[in-house]
């Protein structure tokens, strides 16, 4: 088969469906951007969760002397300098546990004033209202049960609660919203699909009689079907490149520059290039793939030579 002769016959196919060739380009870019998305995304809620459930705490709020009159669980009164101690000890004994931290109540008063000093509360609050609590950090932030069961209702104690449920909720909508983007996405590629089968039938009809006459000289059916695969694959890959561009860009503009989110939300970790640069060879590989099989099965069914 000679190259010069492909090449050509590409060359022909694209202009003479010039149309349909740009719109299977935007609709292939569009859908492999969605795609490409949608990893990324997975990879930045992964990176998220990783940074702050690392950084989750367990805490052991223990009764005070007002808790001792209005909270059930306190009704034996302020916890004592010995449950205090049986609790470390159990905390102790615990394989889960990575690290334990005590905050007293004057601990937990400054850092209340630190963090809500303008709010009117703040002034009518007092040290011995606060709570003195144990922050643990475990090994496993998903064994927050092992804790709540050894400690709930326990003497002494008011609650125990799990600061990697109020992340959970979060990271529940970044999925939810990564699932819409990849339903967006799977109609996109089927949109893309379509277009490149419609493509390639209107092709092969505009050129039935020199793949007929090719027929009747003895070429082999992959040599006729190779122009049209390669103008599949062609169009497929320019529009694969352009999703490519579309990664970099948002990459560049959303994080780094433009919206500058890396320094505006400091409090996030985001995913670094090479993230993305790890996703390009993908993105091409499908854009080259998927078009190229798209046109091989259309073409055994609707190419009459």
């Amino acid at each position: 088969m000679r190259a010069q002769f492909v090449l050509s016959e590409i060359g022909v196919g694209l202009r003479r469906n010039l149309t349909m060739t740009f719109a299977v380009i935007v609709s292939v870019a569009l859908s492999l951007a969605l795609f490409g998305g949608s990893l990324l995304m997975s990879d930045q809620v992964n990176q998220m969760k990783g940074y702050w459930y690392d950084k989750v705490n367990v805490s052991i709020f223990l009764c005070n002397k007002s808790d001792a009159q209005s909270d059930p669980n306190c009704s034996k009164g302020a916890v004592t300098d010995e449950q205090k101690k049986q609790i470390m000890d159990d905390l102790n004994k615990m394989s889960v546990v990575q690290k334990i931290t005590y905050e007293s109540q004057d601990e937990a008063y400054k850092h209340y004033k630190e963090q809500f000093g303008d709010s009117p509360l703040a002034s009518s609050l007092t040290p011995d209202q606060m709570q003195e609590s144990y922050r643990i950090k475990l090994k496993n932030p998903e064994q927050y049960q092992v804790i709540a069961s050894a400690f709930n209702g326990r003497d002494g104690v008011q609650s125990v609660q799990d600061q990697k449920g109020i992340l959970d909720n979060l990271f529940g909508l970044l999925n939810g919203m990564n699932w819409a983007a990849r339903m967006v996405m799977a109609m996109m590629l089927v949109v893309a699909l379509m277009l490149i089968v419609n493509t390639v039938r209107v092709s092969a009809f505009s050129r039935r009689r020199e793949t007929g006459i090719m027929r009747l000289v003895g070429a082999s059916g992959f040599y006729i079907q190779a122009p049209f695969i390669a103008e599949a694959a062609v169009a497929g890959l320019i529009g694969g490149t352009v999703a490519c561009g579309f990664l970099l860009v948002a990459r560049y503009f959303i994080i780094d520059h433009g919206l500058d989110l890396a320094h505006k939300l400091t409090l996030i970790n985001f995913i670094g290039w090479d993230s993305v640069l790890t996703k390009l060879p993908l993105i091409l590989a499908t854009s080259l793939l998927m078009p190229s099989l798209a046109a091989f099965f259309a073409l055994r069914k609707y190419l009459k030579v």
